[in-house]
């Protein structure tokens, strides 16, 4: 009886080269990367600048400067009150509610994997080998701070609202009646997206449905949780779709308070 040969042993292939694809792997990250540095900096600047993003004719707030509650807002503003002395810009006019979605957009599943990818290269892309010699996931400081991500989401919300609120506000013409022009309408399309963004997040489709075990004896709940999945299965474009028209909101605003130019007006 003759004995089958041992199987020689098994070792990992040693493939020298980063990656064996041939296709422009590098373009989706580096397009991020300039993409996100522009917007990063754009935000940041007008930020810290302290002028220029209320309207007093027509009750146009940034959203980058809502809740205005600085000593140091322009008067009409502040829709939410003062609650700080006056500051110099370089403590933001909307503390209150920036570090909240910076935070959200920050630990957001989708712009994880997008600076992930073009920043920290980890990895680039699929099938290319990351630079580090180590992965500990999301388990140590500073990116267990990811998993912060729920709660940051039920702040959002309350945020979302007060951005409704000033959109309101933007529908008022000189004489505090019903009017609006263009940058009301940019502003409600703005609110628009932002509610599409942050309602398509996964913590939202998990909090509606996650863990119901049976669908059929909560339809409702059954009813909003498909809903929701669906704006999550568009969550990427209304992640890039709301930086975009976040910096149009902004920038509209500051030329017409900069007196650029004159908001169109289409009723008073």
């Amino acid at each position: 009886m003759t004995q089958a040969p041992a199987a020689p042993a098994k070792t990992r292939a040693q493939i020298s080269a980063r990656t064996l694809r041939k296709d422009p792997w590098w373009r989706a990250p580096a397009v991020t990367a300039v993409a996100l540095t522009i917007w990063v900096t754009y935000a940041t600047v007008h930020v810290f600048i302290g002028h220029w993003y209320w309207v007093p004719k027509y009750h146009y707030l940034t959203p980058f400067y809502s809740p205005c509650i600085s000593g140091e807002c322009v008067p009409g503003s502040s829709s939410l009150g003062r609650w700080l002395p006056a500051v110099p810009p370089v403590i933001p006019y909307a503390l209150v509610s920036l570090p909240f979605v910076l935070g959200f957009r920050l630990t957001c599943y989708y712009y994880r994997r997008a600076y992930y990818r073009s920043f920290w290269r980890a990895p680039a892309a699929c099938a290319v080998r990351e630079p580090h010699a180590r992965y500990t996931g999301e388990t140590r400081f500073p990116l267990i701070m990811q998993n912060l991500h729920r709660f940051f989401f039920f702040l959002v919300i309350l945020i979302s609202v007060l951005n409704t609120y000033d959109v309101t506000q933007a529908f008022r013409g000189p004489n505090g009646d019903f009017g609006f022009g263009l940058g009301s309408l940019i502003m409600l399309v703005n609110v628009i997206l932002l509610w599409a963004y942050t309602l398509s997040c996964h913590s939202c489709r998990h909090i509606t449905g996650g863990r119901l075990k049976n669908f059929s004896r909560h339809p409702v709940r059954y009813w909003i949780w498909t809903q929701v999945s669906k704006l999550n299965a568009r969550h990427m474009q209304l992640a890039w779709t709301t930086l975009g028209t976040l910096m149009l909101t902004d920038l509209y605003i500051w030329l017409v308070s900069a007196g650029v130019f004159s908001d169109p007006r289409f009723f008073n």
